[in-house]
């Protein structure tokens, strides 16, 4: 039953990991498994029409990118020939938009996986012995889900993930929290260990060759009962601090990345677990800190690290979910005061909260409004994502007090997207005449004025009127300039835009900032010099 041929499909978007699920897939079909010829596209690649293919699959990653991934859909459908039951689609927003992937009536016939492929390799996928589904009888065989990730397959594709050259596993899957932010309760369940971190390295290693660096993308690795003895086995690897990888006549530093980040609420509990920590070559220490609740356990845990010489830090920020403005700003700052005094440096990366089974970003938090998302997108936009712990530009970024955040938040988006211009340069008069008129403003105008601008599509502002005279007079500094004026002030005020505090690897950004979407400015490099 060999020689089929299995075509892989990742949606269009831009991703920081490679897609694990299609690798393991790979994996399964390829020449180490069933002997099939696997072929992966990213996006849609008009050369598979060329061939006939026996099987399907497509992966999904965040729900917000439904639509690029119906386009997938669809792109599959033409490719079978409208055979929708040649087509398989899993992953992340497959399984948390499940429901709603069943009831389109386009995809009628689509298969359609929920969760991870745990069990059986015919079970997991689904396939009908009583229809004469190739490998249905496949009922005792090797999870797919616990297959060694096939990385030739990322040799077939032009684009490049920003972090390729690691070994990607798991030491443990699902979380021992419920947070109703988060979708891993539904896709993972229950915390539990899993496959030795040593039988994947060492499988990679015989298949594609050694990897720089351990990719761990657990999602509470600290929560584990085995903590101790998977450090351990990091440390057994060579993974210790100051590793080295020989590369021809080079050497390359190596490192392990906890992408998911560490729980503060239970590094604070012990110090065994920052010593445990310290004793791979971990970059950076990342740790989430989701809201205010969690400040104490938080400093604690970042006072900790740098005692045992962790002093590259990397830091999650929810916002748009139960928070402020107000909450976000006082998050921020405590990392500005931690890296002052404690001399260490702490990348933060705002995260906006959308429901996983959302398909767009147009969650709107009952604290937020859509004309704040939209300024805070600008600003890191012009930042690339990254609050910096340098108090000089955090301040220029962020405002140098909560109230000064927000009422940046209202300021004109052409503004705050071109600083300089407005702030320093040939923009200015226009900026101190609109900075005096908002300085009169009352707290309660403030609002008035934020309800308005949130009210409707920044092409339309234009239509807005009011009885207040001050807001009235207000309203035509919010009009959008238009493309061309846009690009000349680009053009005109090039140079000193990015600060060098925010210049942050591109493997250690977020995966889904979303920095480009809905966004009323055009989408340059930013600036905020």
């Amino acid at each position: 039953m060999a020689n089929k041929n299995i075509l892989l499909i990742e949606p269009s978007y831009k991703n920081k990991y490679p897609p694990l699920g299609l690798m393991k897939l790979a994996q399964y079909h390829g020449p180490n498994g069933k002997g099939d010829r696997v072929r992966f596209i990213k996006g849609e690649d008009e050369s598979v029409f060329s061939e006939a293919w026996d099987r399907i699959y497509i992966t999904t990653l965040f729900s917000f990118e439904f639509d690029r991934i119906s386009e997938s859909i669809e792109f599959a459908k033409k490719v079978a020939n409208g055979q929708k039951d040649k087509i398989f689609v899993g992953g992340i927003a497959a399984s948390l938009m499940h429901e709603r992937f069943l009831r389109d009536e386009r995809w009628i016939g689509v298969r359609f996986i929920k969760g991870l492929l745990g069990q059986s390799p015919a079970t997991s996928l689904q396939l009908d012995d009583f229809s004469d589904e190739f490998y249905a009888d496949d009922v005792r065989g090797t999870p797919i889900e616990d297959l060694v990730p096939d990385y030739s397959i990322l040799d077939q594709i032009s684009y490049k993930y920003p972090v390729r050259d690691a070994y990607f596993a798991y030491a443990s899957r699902g979380c021992i929290r419920k947070c109703s932010f988060c979708g891993v309760p539904k896709l993972e369940g229950e915390q539990r260990d899993v496959t030795s971190i040593t039988s994947i390295v060492k499988q990679i290693d015989k298949l594609y060759g050694t990897k720089k660096d351990l990719v761990l993308m657990d999602n509470n690795i600290v929560a584990s009962g085995t903590f101790k003895e998977i450090i351990a086995e990091i440390r057994d690897l060579g993974f210790i601090p100051g590793a080295k990888l020989s590369r021809g006549r080079t050497s390359v530093q190596r490192r392990v990345d906890f992408n998911q980040g560490v729980d503060a609420r239970i590094l604070c509990k012990d110090m065994m677990f920052l010593r445990e920590l310290s004793s791979i070559c971990i970059k950076p220490l990342r740790i989430a800190f989701d809201h205010l609740g969690v400040k104490a356990q938080y400093e604690t845990s970042v006072r900790w690290a740098q005692e045992f010489g962790l002093r590259e830090l990397s830091n999650y920020m929810l916002y748009n979910f139960h928070d402020s403005p107000h909450d976000l700003y006082e998050r921020m700052l405590v990392n500005v005061k931690l890296n002052e005094e404690l001399g260490i440096r702490i990348w933060s990366f705002p995260m906006r909260y959308q429901p996983t089974d959302l398909p767009d970003r147009s969650h709107i938090g009952e604290k937020w409004t859509r004309f704040q998302l939209r300024s805070l997108q600008l600003i890191l936009q012009a930042t690339h994502g990254v609050v910096s712990g340098a108090p000089v530009f955090f301040k220029r970024a962020f405002g140098s007090s909560a109230e000064e955040f927000s009422n940046l938040l209202l300021r004109p988006h052409h503004f705050i997207f071109n600083r300089e211009w407005f702030e320093k340069l040939e923009g200015k008069a226009e900026f101190e005449e609109f900075r005096n008129a908002f300085s009169r403003l009352s707290s309660h105008q403030k609002i008035t004025l934020n309800s308005m601008l949130s009210s409707c599509e920044p092409r339309e502002i234009k239509n807005l009127s009011s009885t207040d005279s001050q807001l009235k007079s207000l309203l035509p500094f919010y009009v959008p300039l238009g493309k061309g004026i846009e690009a000349a002030i680009w053009a005109r005020n090039r140079k000193g835009r990015t600060d060098p505090s925010v210049i942050v690897p591109d493997d250690e950004r977020v995966e889904d900032a979303g920095l480009d979407v809905d966004c009323s400015i055009p989408t340059y490099a930013g600036t905020m010099a």
